[in-house]
């Protein structure tokens, strides 16, 4: 019964994969699209094993530490400012337009700004990955601070409590759970903004593989450098997602 599960479970998470190969084979057999324009995923794999033995690699490394960077600095402003927006109504009113005029702008537009101010240098691919994981982050920490029921600020000063024992033991353990949402939102969207801070000059990364093969045509590198984003950014998020199960497994939920 146990390994039946365990099948089902591995079918289950396969299964949508499977789908997707099969439609991607599909719609290159189809006669729709010129197959040219679709390389099939037998040369992608190969074009990653190439690659893998070639530039990958390192592209991946610097890709995943540029996003580390930007989103652990980003975080790390964006838990206390929501906090404090989420804490303070009046704070929140009166900075509300401003956050969210400035989540508004894609970080691509900001490129030439970036690039008088901070040079074409790693600092200018870390501000814009900043910018966007700074504002992605903070909009989920503030919302999610402003929907704390305060009865559990007035439970705990009826039972006695000071202020300093509200916030370690009632406020933090509530800000926990909107904390890792925003990082896991702040991974994602840092992700989405790579290939545009790349566009600074970049030698090397996922999103320079991405630019380069487009200037010569070549799909498969394209699809190969979407296919790594894509699956680190997943597997960053699944590894959230166990950390947030550890953390919060006080918390109730529906599944």
């Amino acid at each position: 019964m146990f390994h039946k599960s365990k099948l089902a479970s591995v079918a289950l998470i396969l299964a949508p994969w499977l789908l997707l190969l099969a439609l991607w084979y599909g719609v290159r057999a189809s006669g729709l699209v010129n197959p040219s324009l679709v390389p099939a995923p037998h040369e992608v794999l190969e074009k990653f094993v190439e690659l893998s033995q070639d530039r990958l690699w390192r592209d991946i490394w610097m890709s995943t530490q540029r996003v580390f960077v930007g989103v652990a600095l980003g975080t790390l402003l964006a838990v206390p400012v929501g906090f404090c927006l989420g804490w303070y109504k009046g704070l929140r009113s009166f900075m509300d337009p401003v956050i969210n005029f400035f989540r508004a702008l894609p970080p691509i537009a900001l490129i030439p700004l970036v690039i008088v101010y901070f040079g074409i240098g790693e600092a200018a691919k870390t501000v814009i990955l900043f910018y966007a994981s700074f504002f992605a982050a903070v909009i989920v920490m503030y919302e999610g601070i402003a929907q704390i029921s305060p009865i559990f600020i007035r439970v705990a000063r009826t039972l006695g409590a000071n202020d300093a024992e509200i916030f370690g033991k009632v406020i933090v353990p509530l800000t926990i759970p909107h904390i890792l949402t925003a990082v896991r939102v702040a991974l994602g969207v840092a992700w989405a903004t790579l290939v545009a801070s790349e566009l600074i000059a970049a030698q090397q990364g996922l999103g320079a593989l991405i630019q380069n093969a487009s200037s010569f045509f070549q799909l498969d590198i394209i699809y190969v450098g979407i296919i790594c984003i894509g699956f680190i950014a997943l597997s960053m998020d699944l590894v959230l997602r166990l950390v947030t199960r550890r953390l919060v497994a006080w918390q109730d939920r529906i599944a």
